[in-house]
């Protein structure tokens, strides 16, 4: 399979730049795009960024960390924030398997999609605003690439939950090769190497929300969906933040 049609699949379905006026994409390569899910995330964190890089200079911490995710929500189009939506409507709501998929496809929002938006957008920008302003766009342009990595864990240890012609956009992701998940690795961690040694402390704690979200999902719905790996991957990513500011607290201050 083309790695360039690869990637141009993998950025095409996670963002909203539109490559297929510049080539186009076989089908099948949006089954692998979770390989190079990370590489998407280098567009959307270092877009992240460089937008928040440039709003510090400027506003308040908290406005900037603000303005810098809804660029972000604008690149996306919010892709994962309506997978998160949806599984907490669905794990919030649902009492058996089949209610939570129910609940989990339903385009409409409930009250606690809603609640969870809330209370992670809070966190999140909270998080990062109380960062050194040096050092916060670095992080958040290590956080995401690392979080789709963890994320990707899902396809790689549960089946997925529905059949294929119930997916939302019809589509199962391949599970990776080693050598795609080698390089699904890397491409998530090399972001990390620009931040100062104790930030790296920040690293384990999504892997550990990632294997969380597997036993979960594994007792609740027995696999996982579009959805799920949204959600599993913002969550990573908060708890990214989550880390770094204890991090900036504790060992930097």
């Amino acid at each position: 399979m083309n790695m360039m049609k690869k990637l141009f699949a993998a950025i095409g379905f996670f963002t909203r730049i539109p490559v297929w006026r510049i080539t186009e994409i076989p089908a099948e390569n949006y089954k692998r795009v979770v390989d190079l899910w990370p590489v998407a995330g280098w567009i959307t964190g270092g877009i992240t960024a460089l937008v928040l890089w440039g709003a510090l200079n400027v506003l308040p911490p908290f406005a900037a960390v603000v303005t810098a995710f809804a660029c972000r929500l604008l690149l996306t189009g919010g892709l994962h924030e309506d997978g998160l939506a949806d599984f907490i409507d669905g794990t919030g709501g649902g009492t058996s398997r089949e209610r939570i998929l129910e609940i989990m496809k339903d385009s409409r929002i409930g009250s606690y999609g809603v609640l969870g938006l809330i209370f992670y957008f809070l966190m999140l920008v909270s998080c990062v605003a109380s960062l050194p302003t040096e050092i916060a766009p670095l992080i958040v342009f290590a956080a995401d690439p690392w979080s789709k990595f963890c994320g990707s864990f899902l396809i790689n240890t549960l089946p997925y939950a529905r059949k294929q012609e119930e997916a939302k956009n019809k589509l199962i992701y391949d599970r990776m090769s080693v050598s795609a998940f080698a390089i699904c690795f890397i491409a998530g961690v090399l972001p990390s190497i620009f931040l100062p040694i104790p930030y790296w402390l920040a690293l384990p704690l999504p892997l550990l929300i990632a294997a969380l979200m597997i036993l979960y999902l594994r007792y609740k719905i027995k696999g996982y969906t579009g959805d799920c790996c949204g959600a599993t991957a913002l969550l990573c990513e908060l708890s990214f933040y989550f880390s770094a500011a204890i991090i900036t607290r504790t060992l930097i201050l």
